[in-house]
């Protein structure tokens, strides 16, 4: 029996900039279908330069990335329209409303208004903002902001949506119910790239973690695996995780120094 397409899969990646500076060395990567995957590393590891190739913002020096079987040079079409970015520059225009912001995002995509404007209600509602599609952007807080745009990024129904640093500055309570939200969209087939500098969020929702550092990955398995690797005495009780990948991330991200 053949096993599912990966959602992207990547192969001897590199890109070296004009200024000689080789921000991913031979990358090779697969992530599968459903679930959450977290990419780690410390700043400037190449994880923002990852996910601009794999997003066509970016382009590669060698190798090749595939997005549930869409060649991004070949098909790079395909490839985009199974793909939600969520980047971690709030991009959006603050003077327009978040339904509008919504419905235009839509329009890229060749989605009807008569589709859209529906489609976007129920985005906003679900992720908290219903009281707020009206209003101007720029009144949201930073927390709605960030919700915002993960309604923009879903609204053409991708297979696969990548989140770069989605919580730098939502608070606890509201990361928490965006989490319960996306886990729910995980259970009906959407796979998430996750990129987060908050090491205890990783832990608790990815079920696979690489972890990239200089260039290279250091570390790519299922979650359980990675753990495993500091694992001591009497410490795996109950299955409890709590802090456990920090560590892990602090000596992989040292020993190849």
């Amino acid at each position: 029996m053949n096993s599912p397409t990966p959602a992207l899969e990547i192969t001897n990646l590199t890109k070296t900039y004009a200024s000689g500076t080789q921000a991913l060395s031979g990358v090779s990567l697969s992530v599968p279908q459903g679930g959450f995957f977290a990419l780690l590393g410390p700043n400037g590891a190449g994880k923002t330069t990852l996910i601009g190739i794999t997003t066509g913002l970016v382009n590669k020096s060698s190798g090749t990335v595939s997005v549930f079987g869409h060649d991004i040079d070949a098909d790079p079409e395909s490839a985009k329209a199974c793909i939600g970015l969520v980047g971690q520059e709030i991009n959006f225009n603050p003077f327009e409303k978040p339904l509008d912001i919504i419905v235009n995002q839509a329009g890229y995509y060749g989605i009807p208004r008569s589709i859209a404007l529906p489609r976007g209600k129920q985005l906003l509602t679900d992720l908290g903002l219903g009281e707020k599609m009206y209003d101007k952007a720029m009144a949201l807080s930073g927390g709605m902001k960030r919700r915002l745009m993960i309604a923009r990024a879903l609204i053409h129904r991708p297979r696969f949506l990548i989140l770069d640093e989605p919580t730098a500055g939502v608070d606890v309570e509201l990361r928490r119910s965006m989490w319960d939200y996306l886990r729910t969209l995980t259970q009906e087939g959407l796979t998430i790239l996750l990129t987060t500098h908050y090491l205890e969020e990783a832990e608790q929702l990815a079920s696979h973690v690489a972890i990239i550092h200089k260039g290279r990955l250091v570390a790519n398995a299922p979650m359980a695996e990675v753990l495993a690797l500091h694992e001591t005495d009497g410490q795996a009780e109950n299955g409890y995780r709590g802090g456990k990948l920090e560590e892990v991330f602090i000596q992989l991200t040292q020993e190849s120094k």
